[in-house]
């Protein structure tokens, strides 16, 4: 089954600078809407050391073919070094949310 739509997730360090993902990516058309999610508390290693730190995560909805421009976008627009960005296939859903999704999109 080709995947059509899908959900990117990206995380970063305060509401504000999640908000401002979230609207500047819908605005482009890279996302038809975004959810921003937190405080978070996430746990990882970076440089060597395992670090816990307060974040906030954005929930892009997109089509499959947007993924790379959107990616790329995120990767500009973001305050990390290395971004969180992760693609999870939709692989169902309602037809005229979908549908919505698609027109919302449209590049």
């Amino acid at each position: 089954m080709a995947v059509e739509h899908v959900v990117v997730t990206s995380t970063t360090d305060s509401e504000a600078a999640a908000l401002d993902l979230a609207a500047r990516v819908v605005e482009a058309r890279l996302g038809a809407c975004a959810q921003v999610v937190g405080p978070i508390t996430s746990v990882y290693r970076w440089d060597g050391a395992v670090r816990t730190g307060r974040e906030w995560r954005v929930e892009i909805k997109t089509t499959a073919g947007r993924v790379a421009e959107l990616t790329g976008r995120l990767r500009q627009l973001h305050g990390y070094d290395l971004p969180e960005v992760i693609a999870t296939p939709i692989v169902g859903g309602s037809a005229e949310y979908l549908a919505w999704l698609e027109t919302e999109t449209a590049g």
